[in-house]
């Protein structure tokens, strides 16, 4: 597959209103649908016709009738999107949009762990969390999301191992949750990996009466002192269901506080680590580098160019069967 060459100059600033305007027409003539990921800066949301969590964004994805299908996320997930619509477009407004979580679990070293595990005789089944790469898709049982993950995990018979990959702080929280010992991948998520107890106590101090709501990719310190743990869509319906104003400490990638003022903007979102600057602002220092490289300018661009676009790959037909069973069925 010939590579793409990346247009490495800086953006130059334009009118976030006029590339809306202009995203909205090139949607219409090019028959395409934007998704969103939680985690992309709020703008980007307000333009896309679907966000959510991965679980939810891979079912709006195989249910698109749409010709093309922009991603506004990384490369794990516009891969999942291409695998469940062969015959569709899809585009990723920036190819080097990716995922720390999935680069900890190379499909090689992932298969060679399996065979050692084969040879010593252990009877096992893997089930990787979706910020895998489609390869490693290809050489597991299952898919779960942090959404659908328990629910799985319940369900699988219990005279099997778990192979548990790539993040081995969620692994260990479904452990907790589920009672099934698992083998852990040493994989963790950049973002999550930064939070620590200190800065959040110290923030629950300044703020009384807070609520901690903590995704559990999470190392376990943060989770045991959380109110509320969950992937995003859940922590979405959780503050929604809430009415009382409260103030919550989030400790999870900072755009997702955009979706939580969206579904519920009675109450205060207080990023963690929630650290006060000069002029009276919370800093967000929890942002993903890669979801970060998502822009308006950039979703334009690859609409109006058709490019970066996700081929289709020989190993996408197996991940296909694993993830439509994961997650469609």
């Amino acid at each position: 597959m010939p590579l793409t060459v990346l247009d490495t100059r800086p953006e130059v600033h334009e009118d976030p209103l006029d590339l809306m305007d202009e995203i909205d027409e090139l949607k219409r003539e090019k028959d395409a649908v934007i998704l969103a990921h939680y985690y992309v800066d709020g703008e980007i949301q307000d333009i896309a016709d679907f966000t959510g969590d991965s679980l939810k964004l891979a079912r709006d994805a195989a249910a698109t009738t749409s010709a093309t299908i922009v991603f506004a996320g990384v490369h794990f997930m516009a891969e999942s999107a291409k695998i469940l619509n062969p015959a569709k477009t899809v585009l990723l407004p920036d190819l080097e949009a990716g995922c720390s979580l999935a680069e900890s679990c190379p499909p090689d070293k992932l298969a060679a762990f399996q065979e050692e595990l084969r040879t010593a005789g252990r009877d096992f089944v893997t089930v990787a969390y979706i910020n895998t790469s489609a390869a490693v898709k290809s050489l597991c049982d299952w898919i779960v999301t942090s959404g659908n993950a328990r629910e799985i995990i319940e369900r699988l018979p219990q005279d099997k191992e778990i192979l548990f990959v790539p993040d081995q702080h969620l692994g260990r929280y479904l452990e907790e949750v589920t009672g099934r010992k698992m083998i852990l991948w040493p994989g963790a998520c950049m973002v999550h990996e930064i939070f620590s107890v200190q800065d959040l106590l110290r923030a629950k101090r300044n703020n009384p009466g807070s609520v901690v709501i903590a995704h559990p990719e999470c190392p376990r310190s943060i989770l045991e002192h959380s109110e509320f743990i969950g992937g995003t869509e859940k922590m979405r319906k959780y503050v929604a269901s809430l009415g009382e104003p409260t103030t919550f400490l989030v400790a999870t990638e900072a755009a997702m506080i955009h979706p939580l003022k969206k579904a519920a903007p009675q109450h205060e979102y207080i990023p963690v680590p929630g650290i006060m600057t000069s002029s009276g602002e919370t800093c967000a220092c929890n942002r993903c580098p890669h979801m970060a490289r998502n822009t308006l300018q950039k979703v334009r661009d690859c609409l109006k160019h058709g490019r970066p676009e996700i081929r289709w790959q020989p190993f996408f037909d197996k991940a296909r069967d694993v993830l439509r069973r994961s997650l469609l069925e």
